[in-house]
C-alpha cells in the first residue's frame, strides 16, 4: 500500500507525513526537530552525597578526638624500620566491615608515623601476628 504524500509544516515538502501534533503535519526529520509545547523541563541531576549525614556527624566527632588523641600520644608505637618516631596518623586495628563499629573507640587505636603504617597495611600477616590488625 502505497502512503499519500502531503505537505510537511515543517520544511513544506510533499513528503510522507510522520506526526500530527496539535494540528500540523511533520515529516520524520521535522519531527524529531520539534519542540513540543507540552515537553515538561527536564529536573537538573541530583548528585547523591559521597557520605551519609550519620557519618558526617562520626566524622566530625572522630577529627576532635583524633586531635586530642595524637597530642596525648606523640610517640610512634609500632617503631619499624625507617621509623621517624613522631605519630602523625591512627591506625585503626579493625578492618572491613567491624571498622565501623569500632571507629570511635580509642582502645582500638594505635598512634603512628606514616611509614609504619604503610607497613602494617602492606604486611596484613605480620601486622597480625604483632597484633597491629584485627
Amino acid at each position: 500500500m502505497k502512503q499519500k504524500l502531503k505537505e510537511c509544516d515543517g520544511c513544506q515538502k510533499m513528503t510522507v507525513i510522520w506526526k500530527n501534533h496539535e494540528g500540523n503535519r511533520y515529516c520524520k526529520y521535522c519531527w524529531s526537530c520539534h519542540k513540543s509545547s507540552t515537553n515538561k523541563p527536564q529536573k537538573p541531576n541530583v548528585s547523591i552525597p559521597r557520605v551519609s549525614s550519620k557519618r558526617k556527624k562520626k566524622d566530625v566527632e572522630y577529627l576532635k578526638l583524633r586531635e586530642r588523641y595524637l597530642t596525648d600520644n606523640s610517640l610512634c608505637k609500632v617503631k619499624v624500620d625507617g621509623c621517624s618516631n613522631s605519630a602523625t596518623d591512627i591506625h585503626h586495628t579493625y578492618a572491613g566491615s567491624d571498622r565501623d563499629v569500632y571507629y570511635l573507640i580509642q582502645s582500638t587505636w594505635i598512634p603512628v608515623c606514616r611509614n609504619c603504617h604503610n607497613w602494617i597495611h602492606g604486611n596484613p600477616k605480620e601486622a597480625r601476628i604483632m597484633n597491629y590488625l584485627k
